[in-house]
């Protein structure tokens, strides 16, 4: 008996890519239009995140047609929280790619890869969380945390956060060996080697994937869109705000949860 063939494998950001808050909704036109919504978060007993009606169909027969990839910066306590609609996923990646799940575990070899490399080539995460607590004024500073003692985000109030911290902070994390991201109210200091791309190309290793598919919308998933065969971006978040496009990169114009929905379609297209 003949093994079955490579499926597609479809690697995809989550949160302001595939699912939505409230505010990042970005809904137009009148009320009575918009789009029926399914909510696929529950934080301290409050809806979270959605998505339109007509994406859950979509997710449900992306699941069936290809090995779907949830892919996020999110720790593995906040990717748990999802419940996406379609078949559980096997892989999922966390943490920005330090963390390899297969059926809802840590890999633990996987883990123990990323460890190495962050040891060889970055500077302590305790260093970087230092100067970033330093430098940043409480004015403006909401909260503060370290992701799986991987990486570290400061919450902010974006109005007030000074034009230039970011770039000088970036500047200084570069020559340490970790790079610098603005995401809504969050601005995070991730190691360089600590990436989605690389995880997605261990799950492509382990299911012989014959296409891979990306999606996302901030700089964390600019390496995964480029080590994708295809990939878009939504009109909205950090990469539609520089302008940033890239060979067998697509560009979409839709901006918010309209955004997800086109997104999904676009996969199920090249699959097909």
């Amino acid at each position: 008996m003949s093994a079955p063939a490579p499926r597609a494998l479809v690697a995809s950001d989550l949160d302001r890519t595939l699912i939505y808050s409230a505010n990042a909704l970005a809904l137009t036109g009148p009320d009575a239009e918009a789009p029926r919504l399914l909510c696929v978060e529950v934080y301290q007993n409050k809806p979270l995140s959605y998505v339109t009606e007509t994406a859950a169909g979509l997710l449900t027969e992306l699941g069936g047609a290809a090995d779907f990839v949830p892919t996020t910066t999110r720790t593995r306590e906040q990717y748990h929280r999802i419940r996406l609609p379609g078949p559980a996923a096997k892989y999922a990646i966390c943490a920005n790619g330090g963390h390899l799940l297969v059926d809802g575990v840590s890999d633990p070899a996987w883990q123990a890869r990323v460890s190495a490399r962050l040891a060889d080539e970055c500077s302590p995460l305790d260093e970087v969380r230092a100067h970033m607590a330093a430098t940043a004024d409480p004015a403006w500073v909401l909260k503060q945390r370290v992701a799986e003692d991987l990486f570290v985000y400061f919450v902010v109030e974006r109005e007030l956060l000074p034009a230039d911290w970011a770039k000088e902070l970036a500047v200084w994390a570069e020559n340490r060996g970790w790079t610098v991201s603005v995401q809504g109210r969050k601005v995070y200091a991730v190691p360089k080697p600590l990436t989605k791309s690389a995880a997605m190309r261990e799950v492509a290793r382990r299911t012989g994937a014959a296409l891979t598919l990306a999606a996302g919308d901030s700089l964390l998933d600019a390496d995964l869109l480029l080590a994708a065969d295809c990939a878009w971006r939504p009109g909205h978040g950090e990469l539609a705000e520089a302008g940033w496009t890239a060979p067998g990169v697509t560009a979409l114009p839709e901006r918010g949860v309209a955004a997800g929905e086109r997104i999904l379609g676009e996969f199920l297209s090249a699959i097909r």
